[in-house]
């Protein structure tokens, strides 16, 4: 008997329903994997047929590995103040800050390191905060006074794996001023400051004012005088202070700055400076035993002679074979000026050893200091025993 007949009319209909339900399905299955085919990889679409989008993958996605970041070209790097969430501002070599506010620097780089002030290195009281972000660096100093005006300094790290160092090609630096009202230099615990003048090297005196609009003169404590800042044998810079490029005798003694903004009038520290003649270079000493080879009960000196500049203290220190059983130390030292063109003078000490034993045989050793550096010479001296006495 016929399926259809089982069901009746209403059988009949349903079955009709079902059997056009599975054509359409057919068709559009089959139409569905032609255009499945047409736009396989590597053949062009119709021009007459929309791209087909995928669908949207809502699932775990695999994420591809970054790349290493290496350090920032000198271009890219940069350092610029957050003044709000959305302002920034590229800083120059100074910048202007007021006292009570907070001072916020970005620097570009993964990872980078911060130099600040070493004031704030020292104490900071909870001030300052560093943090580091995917691709750079935030520093965030709140309650801001004027002893924190300095130079903040960030260094672009290169790393290799875990070992990073400092790119100090890269590095890039601004001076902050906090300008403060009751205060116009940088406060310090130091009544007096006492500063070398070497000859071979520039003196600064640092004289750091809160504000770039200072005015900064030097002055002498006794005789009260200003003193003359010509640009060339003293000059000033507001970041640095003053700077004695090429030091004299006549520039020691007791200095100071005074800073004037508006009706406000104040003095700095007192620098004490003391001129020291500084050697051009380490000494070269010279080492003579009176013998090489000295008999039991006889005297021994050793001599160690260096030739150098006029006022320029040269120290001496030895070691002989007698220290083994501490045998004590006598030496002689004499300073006297050497004749020609050129002021010079010698310096010498002398090793003397009384009544020599066999324990004094082996190597002494005299070294000469400055304040240059160090060098050390030596020689061998042999003790040779008593001949036997005729009967």
């Amino acid at each position: 008997m016929p399926l259809a007949n089982l069901f009746g009319s209403k059988g009949r209909l349903m079955l009709s329903a079902l059997l056009i339900s599975v054509v359409i399905f057919e068709l559009a299955y089959c139409q569905k994997d032609g255009q499945e085919q047409r736009t396989t990889p590597g053949r062009k679409l119709s021009p007459n047929k929309p791209k087909l989008k995928k669908p949207a993958d809502k699932g775990p996605r695999a994420v591809t590995a970054k790349p290493k970041i290496r350090a920032a070209a000198p271009g890219q790097t940069f350092l610029t103040q957050v003044l709000n969430r959305k302002t920034f501002k590229k800083v120059g070599e100074t910048i202007s800050v007021q006292t009570g506010g907070t001072l916020q620097l970005r620097c570009r780089g993964k990872p980078v390191q911060w130099n600040v002030p070493s004031y704030l290195e020292e104490d900071d009281d909870g001030r300052l905060r560093i943090v580091q972000h995917e691709r750079y660096g935030v520093l965030t100093l709140v309650n801001t006074t004027g002893a924190d005006t300095g130079e903040y300094t960030c260094y672009p790290m290169y790393c290799e794996d875990t070992d990073c160092r400092k790119d100090y090609g890269k590095a890039v630096k601004v001076f902050v001023f906090f300008p403060d009202p009751q205060e116009l230099f940088v406060p310090s615990s130091d009544y007096y400051e006492v500063i070398q003048l070497r000859t071979n090297w520039p003196t600064v005196l640092p004289c750091q004012v809160t504000s770039p609009e200072a005015t900064v003169t030097l002055h002498r404590e006794f005789p009260p005088a200003e003193v003359k800042v010509d640009g060339t044998e003293i000059s000033f810079n507001i970041k640095k202070g003053f700077t004695i490029h090429r030091p004299k005798p006549y520039h020691a003694g007791a200095l100071y700055c005074v800073a004037s903004l508006g009706n406000l009038r104040q003095s700095s520290t007192k620098y004490m400076l003391i001129y020291v003649n500084y050697p051009m270079a380490p000494p070269a000493p010279v080492i003579q035993a009176s013998s090489s080879s000295v008999v039991v009960g006889e005297n021994l000196r050793v001599s160690c002679t260096v030739v150098g500049e006029q006022d320029v203290i040269v120290e001496f220190t030895w070691k002989y074979p007698g220290q083994k059983i501490e045998r004590p130390l006598y030496t002689q030292e004499s300073t006297s000026p050497v004749g020609g063109g050129v002021a010079r003078q010698q310096s010498q000490s002398v090793l003397l050893v009384d009544e020599v034993r066999d324990v004094d045989q082996g190597t002494y050793i005299c070294t000469a200091q400055n304040l240059q550096g160090a060098k050390s010479v030596s020689t061998t001296v042999k003790v040779v025993p008593k001949a036997a006495r005729k009967p």
